[in-house]
């Protein structure tokens, strides 16, 4: 496997948001420990998207490109809500909800053991077109479990919006697709990578070792104790 190159179709915003996360110290180095990521994988590499909401300038920059990114793929008139994937994509929802002018909900996980036993958290109705926000992604499996249930729900669910997307692993969109699921995003480690070498924001150490974790994904976790398949 080769090391993905930058985010070609949308370049200044990928740009633009690598340099937001670096700033803020949400991108995080670790390849004498590896973290174990919730999809299973391995990575020394960890980006912290939960950072944003503590910088108001930085979030209101990555939103304004997250709506004109999502208008510009899905449409300006193609979704009648936005919903947040529990927990961290509440917020980002919520913002981009307020920018684009529409209704919010939210999912859960799984139900909450009481009352309604609901899944979906604020008013939706059969036939509602529903763009689905998270913080990132990984190989982008969990997306599906938020999308099921807004289409168990009623909701029509075709797009999802996440601010990172890992972009390592071979055939996580075409996968997705499969499930008539389109992911849209804004950055990629290929993004972030090319914008802290440029910058210096690590030793070339560091990035030479990112880089090559990013050559192989599946190989590093296997061989750091994560998924490997």
């Amino acid at each position: 496997m080769t090391t993905p190159s930058p985010t070609a179709h949308c370049s200044y915003a990928a740009k633009t948001v690598a340099k937001i996360l670096l700033d803020i110290g949400a991108v995080n180095f670790r390849p004498e420990e590896a973290y174990i990521l919730t999809s299973g994988w391995a990575s020394p590499v960890y980006i912290d998207c939960r950072k944003l909401i503590s910088f108001p300038r930085a979030r209101r920059k990555v939103i304004e490109l997250a709506a004109r990114q999502v208008s510009d793929k899905a449409g300006y008139e193609a979704f009648d809500a936005v919903a947040g994937g529990e927990t961290a994509g509440i917020p980002y929802s919520a913002w981009l909800a307020d920018v684009m002018d529409l209704p919010m909900q939210y999912v859960r996980k799984k139900p909450k053991g009481f009352g309604r036993k609901a899944r979906i958290e604020g008013d939706i109705h059969e036939g509602q077109r529903v763009l689905l926000v998270e913080d990132l992604a990984t190989d982008g499996a969990s997306k599906v479990n938020f999308v099921n249930a807004i289409r168990d729900a009623g909701g029509e669910c075709k797009h999802a919006f996440v601010v990172f997307f890992y972009d390592i692993f071979e055939g996580a969109l075409e996968e997705l697709r499969k499930d008539d699921i389109e992911m849209h995003y804004l950055a990629t480690w290929a993004d972030v990578l090319a914008v802290a070498e440029e910058g210096e924001y690590f030793s070339q150490d560091a990035i030479e070792g990112v880089r090559s974790f990013l050559a192989d994904p599946i190989g590093w976790s296997k061989a750091h104790g994560g998924k490997h398949d």
